[in-house]
């Protein structure tokens, strides 16, 4: 039994306000979100494949990758996509002591200029939560969650199954999840181009978080 919800419920959404979960949204705009790059494989193809569809896109980061593939993080914001703190060495905020779990955001911040801020597995205390802004070096902290999870981490179901979650649970202002990383690589490679295809002749537009003022991009 997977332990994940592919489509966020309601009430989890109601339990945390303050995250952002999706967009509000009065045209065909959606927001694809890559967790875990930079990845020497993974990135590039995401790269790659996002621009056949003039794409744009947010990537969450983890500060170590940044380290080790500069070059990669560098086309990512060249190519006008954005950027998220995913913390330095990908922490869960649930098994992580405060104190721990801060400097390690903090130090993702001197590889990752953004204020926007995603907990990796979802996972974050409201202690966590509430310093962020702090950690990040006094940027106002905004925490982005998500709408559709693709769940192409799961190596218990294959690509076929990560395209459906997406394609049946998005809607306009749908904030989705995939993973530019060496365990998901293999259902990503199946299913970003066809999610790219399948929205794009359905007129859709993807956009990128850019974190200051979100309403400015629907109009």
């Amino acid at each position: 039994m997977k332990k994940y919800f592919v489509k966020t419920p309601w009430w989890l959404r109601a339990v945390y306000p303050k995250y952002v979960w999706k967009i509000p949204a009065t045209k065909k705009i959606i927001y694809l979100s890559f967790d875990d790059g930079p990845h020497p494989e993974a990135t590039p193809f995401v790269l790659n494949e996002l621009k056949k569809y003039n794409a744009l896109a947010t990537f969450f980061c983890i500060g170590k990758n940044v380290k080790a593939w500069p070059d990669i993080y560098k086309r990512i914001l060249n190519e006008g996509h954005t950027v998220g703190n995913h913390t330095q060495n990908h922490m869960n905020g649930w098994k992580t002591n405060n104190e721990v779990y801060m400097k390690d955001v903090a130090e993702a911040a001197n590889y990752i200029d953004s204020d926007l801020f995603r907990p990796p597995y979802g996972r974050i205390t409201s202690f966590q939560a509430k310093h962020l802004s702090a950690a990040m070096k006094g940027r106002k902290a905004k925490v982005i969650m998500w709408d559709v999870l693709s769940a192409d981490f799961d190596t218990s179901i294959e690509g076929e199954q990560c395209l459906s979650n997406v394609l049946f649970n998005t809607k306009p202002g749908s904030i989705i999840v995939f993973h530019d990383s060496e365990k998901a690589f293999s259902r990503l490679q199946y299913c970003l181009p066809k999610v790219l295809k399948f929205f794009a002749e359905k007129g859709y537009v993807f956009d990128a978080i850019n974190g200051v003022n979100e309403e400015s991009k629907l109009k």
